[in-house]
This record gives C-alpha cells, structure tokens and sequence, in this order.
C-alpha cells in the first residue's frame, strides 16, 4: 500500500496495491501490521457500513474522549467526496480540513485520526461506504459541527438545494460555537 501525506499531518490516504487480470481485481485492503508500522498504532473495534443516495450529506461527526474514534474510511460501491475537518483547539491547522474522493474504482482509503470531525457527501446515485472504528460507537459522546460552517467553506461538491440531511444534521453548531473540542495538547491515543 501506499501511504500519501495530506496538508494536514496524521491525515492520510492510502492506495491498496491492485492486481488486475483478465479474472477481475484482488487487493488487501487492510493489515494490521502493514497499518501500524506505516500509519498509527491503533486497534480497529468495529467496522460499519452505509448506504445513501445522492445528495446525502452525513456529518460532521466525531466522539469526545474517552470514547473518541479514528476511522478508516472506503467507498464499496460509487464516490463520495470525505471530509475531515481538525478541532483540536492549539492545532497549528485548527478549522482546516482535507477533502478526498473516494471511489469504488480509485480503492482509496482514508485515514481520519482522533481529534477530527469526519463527514462525506455521496456524489453518485447509490452508495456503499464502509469504515473502521478503533472504540466502539458511544451515542452519549456524540459529538458534532454544521456542516455548512462558512469558516469551513466546503465544497461538498452538490448543490446546496440538493443535499439530504438527517433531522440531527440539520442542527449542529458552528465551529466558533462548538461547547466542546479537542485540545491539541491532550494525548488521545
């Protein structure tokens, strides 16, 4: 696999080497070891899967320690564009994010280290989106920023008018307003 840097250190994407022959395509798409030693010491807990339609704009998410989460991100079927914005107050890259597409075709995975808030929007018709967690989900330490933050200034790459929200989507704060966030300071692994 091929791990390539983003602006934004501990942010990465990762290539999966693909054999192609005239069969189809075989790819690993993860190893613990191969993970550890090129990425982060982590121990993924729980994988989960969506599927959305699109215009779907899921985030943007995250877990207040103790129960903060990496994630391990990848598209099965269709793209989407993945979002991962850093809140950890003292981070020199505070309020910014990267932006990935990821695709059923590019295989791409992306790495999104604790302390970020994480969300994506589907860009094809379907999708199917898996991703790894390394701590189990836990609703009371849900945490989350407006999607359409204009500090942030995403483009989600849909027109406004055609993004489909959950009702708890609808309602979170900006990023200036955010009651709780990381501190850069403060270990989370």
């Amino acid at each position: 696999m091929e791990i390539i840097e983003t602006k934004i250190p501990g942010l990465v994407i990762i290539e999966p080497r693909i054999f192609r022959d005239d069969r189809g395509y075989f790819f690993e798409s993860f190893s613990q070891r191969n993970f550890e030693e090129q990425v982060c010491k982590t121990q993924f807990v729980q994988d989960n899967e969506s599927k959305s339609s699109y215009g779907v704009l899921r985030g943007l998410h995250f877990q207040k320690p103790p129960y903060a989460q990496s994630k391990l991100v990848r598209v099965i079927k269709g793209a989407v564009l993945d979002v991962a914005v850093d809140i950890r107050k003292g981070s020199p890259t505070f309020g910014q994010h990267v932006a990935v597409e990821l695709t059923e075709d590019n295989h791409r995975q992306f790495f999104i280290p604790r302390g970020f808030a994480h969300g994506f929007s589907v860009l094809t018709d379907e999708v199917i989106f898996q991703y790894k967690c390394d701590n189990f989900y836990a609703p009371q330490s849900e945490g989350a920023i407006a999607w359409n933050d204009p500090q942030l200034n995403i483009d989600w790459r849909i027109p406004a008018d055609k993004v489909v929200l959950s009702e708890k989507d609808r309602h979170h704060p900006n990023l200036d307003e955010a009651e709780w966030l990381f501190d850069y300071n403060e270990p989370l692994y």
